[in-house]
C-alpha cells in the first residue's frame, strides 16, 4: 500500500565533523530515501544544511555566529546543498524540486493554499520535493527550530502517514548518555506531554544542531496534533527507513497510527493565521459550538473587539474571557457591532448579509481538539 513520509535531515545530519557538509553522509540518505521511494512510497524531504554548505565559501573557518553571517552562508550554500542532492538522486533517476520556505508563506492562506497543490503535484508526477527554511531572508533566526517545526507543519499539512526525524542520536534518552552511562533509551512514547519535556534532560545529544531535542520534541508534539506519528533517531544504512516505516526502527517512536487528521483549512486557522480581533459568547453558544458542535449565531454574540473584516480569523471568548476556539468570521467589526445579541433572521436583515452565522462550523477550531 502506497504511504506518504516525511524525512526530516538535519544540519548534524549532514556536517563533517570539522564542520561542512558531508557528501558521504548526504549520500546515505539519499539511498535510504530513494529505496523507501522505489517501493512505491511517496517521500518528502526536509532538509537543513545550507549554513554547513556554504560558510567556508565565504572565508569562515567555522560555522558563523551572527545572523549575517549564517544568512550569507546559507545563500552560498542552498545551491551547493540542492546541488548535492541532485547529484546523488541522479543515481537512482529521481527527478527532485526545489521548495524554500518561510512563515508568512504559512500565515497568508492563498500561499498556504498553493504550496499545498505545487506539493501534491509534484508527488503526483513522483518528484521528492526537497524543502528547506529561506534561512537568507528569514526575519526571525531559527524560525521553525532547526527545520523541526516546519517538517511537522508539512506532513500535516500533506496528511503524511509517519514524520521521520534524522539526527546524530539513536533516539530519545532520558540523560545525555555520554555523560550518564545509566541513561536509558525511550523507545516508545504515547504523547508529549509537559512533564515530559520538563523530565527529559535537554542538553543529551550536543551534536543536534541548532533545533536540538527540545526542538524535536515540540515539533513531534504539533504533529500529533495534526494526525501524525513521528520516529526520531539515526540513519544507519540503506534499509533504515524500511524498517523505521514497518515499526522495527532503533529509534523512540512517538504516537501510533491511526491518528485523526484535520482538515487542511482548520490547520491553517489552527496553526498559522493572524488574529484580528475576539468575539465573547454567553453559555448557551459554548455549550452548542464546544460539545453540540454547532456554528455560531449572532445571538449567542456578547462582546467583540479588535478591527476584523470578513474572512479574518478571530478568537472566540467564553464569559470566563476563555479562548475556546479560533474561526473565520463572516462579518466585519462594524456590521457585527448592530447584530449582537440579534436571531440570525433579524442579523441578515440589518446587515444585508447572506450568511446565518458569525463563523461557521466548518471555518472554526476548538481549542483541546476539533478533529473533523
Amino acid at each position: 500500500m502506497k504511504k506518504r513520509f516525511i524525512v526530516k535531515v538535519g544540519s548534524s545530519s549532514l556536517a563533517k565533523t570539522n564542520g561542512g557538509l558531508s557528501k558521504k553522509k548526504l549520500i546515505k540518505h539519499v539511498a535510504a530515501i530513494s529505496r523507501l521511494a522505489r517501493n512505491g512510497h511517496q517521500v518528502i524531504l526536509i532538509s537543513s544544511g545550507a549554513v554547513a554548505a556554504g560558510f567556508r565559501s565565504l572565508g569562515y573557518e567555522t560555522r558563523p555566529e551572527t545572523i549575517k553571517g549564517k544568512q550569507a552562508a546559507a545563500a552560498v550554500g542552498q545551491g551547493k546543498l540542492l546541488h548535492a542532492y541532485e547529484e546523488a538522486f541522479d543515481r537512482y533517476d529521481i527527478v527532485t524540486a526545489q521548495l524554500l520556505l518561510t512563515s508568512n508563506v504559512f500565515s497568508d492562506i492563498n500561499q498556504y493554499s498553493n504550496v499545498f497543490h505545487t506539493l501534491e503535484e509534484l508527488l503526483k508526477r513522483s518528484v521528492i520535493p526537497i524543502i528547506n527554511e529561506n534561512d537568507s531572508v528569514a526575519v526571525d533566526e531559527l524560525t521553525f527550530g532547526d527545520n523541526d517545526m516546519l517538517a511537522a507543519l508539512v506532513s500535516g499539512l500533506l496528511n503524511a502517514d509517519l514524520l521521520v526525524l534524522f539526527t546524530d542520536m539513536d533516539g530519545i534518552y532520558t540523560a545525555d548518555p555520554s555523560c550518564h552511562p545509566d541513561a536509558e533509551k525511550i523507545s516508545y512514547i504515547s504523547k508529549i506531554t509537559e512533564s515530559l519535556l520538563e523530565g527529559i534532560d535537554h542538553s543529551s545529544g550536543s551534536k543536534w544542531g541548532t533545533g536540538g531535542i527540545n526542538s524535536k520534541l515540540l515539533a513531534a508534539k504539533t504533529a500529533l496534533d495534526l494526525g501524525v506519528p513521528v520516529f526520531i533517531g539515526q540513519n544507519t544504512g540503506e534499509e533504515v527507513l524500511e524498517k523505521i516505516v514497518t515499526g522495527e526502527g532503533e529509534g523512540t517512536y512517538i504516537g501510533k497510527e491511526g491518528l485523526v487528521s484535520w482538515r487542511k483549512p482548520k490547520q491553517w486557522i489552527a496553526y498559522h493565521s493572524n488574529i484580528s480581533g475576539q468575539i465573547t459568547i454567553d453559555k448557551g453558544a459554548e455549550q452548542a459550538i464546544v460539545h453540540g458542535r454547532k456554528s455560531l449565531l449572532p445571538a449567542g454574540v456578547i462582546d467583540i473587539s479588535g478591527d476584523f473584516s470578513p474572512g479574518n480569523v478571530i478568537e472566540i471568548l467564553n464569559q470566563d474571557r476563555l479562548v475556546i476556539g479560533k474561526g473565520q468570521v463572516n462579518y466585519s467589526f462594524s456590521s457585527l457591532c448592530k447584530i449582537v445579541g440579534m436571531s440570525s433572521t433579524q442579523a441578515m436583515a440589518v446587515t444585508g448579509s447572506k450568511h446565518r452565522e458569525v463563523v461557521h462550523r466548518d471555518k472554526m477550531v476548538i481549542e483541546k481538539g476539533d478533529f473533523e
